[in-house]
């Protein structure tokens, strides 16, 4: 693991947003990933050391586009996109 925060579609890109080709939700999914892991790692300071449970997964809504489906998991400095939602 990175001694870095970050995020990351899990298990994989193509299985969370494979099927969206609307850029400019998945760009707008991407940026608000970027927010969340600036907040993450500002009250997980050294995630590494973290000892409690993982908070539990929450999902955010993009007006106009659909949802996502996150995970922030302190341990591993990660947030992870579960679960994207496009609704036409």
């Amino acid at each position: 693991m990175s001694d870095v925060w970050g995020w990351e579609y899990d298990p994989s890109p193509e299985h969370v947003i494979g099927g969206v080709d609307h850029l400019a939700f998945v760009a707008k999914i991407e940026e608000r990933a970027d927010e969340l892991v600036r907040a993450a790692a500002a009250l997980y300071l050294d995630g590494t050391k973290y000892e409690g449970s993982s908070p539990r997964m929450e999902q955010e809504i993009i007006r106009g586009y659909g949802m996502f489906v996150y995970q922030v998991v302190p341990r591993h400095q990660r947030v992870y996109i579960r679960q994207v939602t496009f609704l036409a």
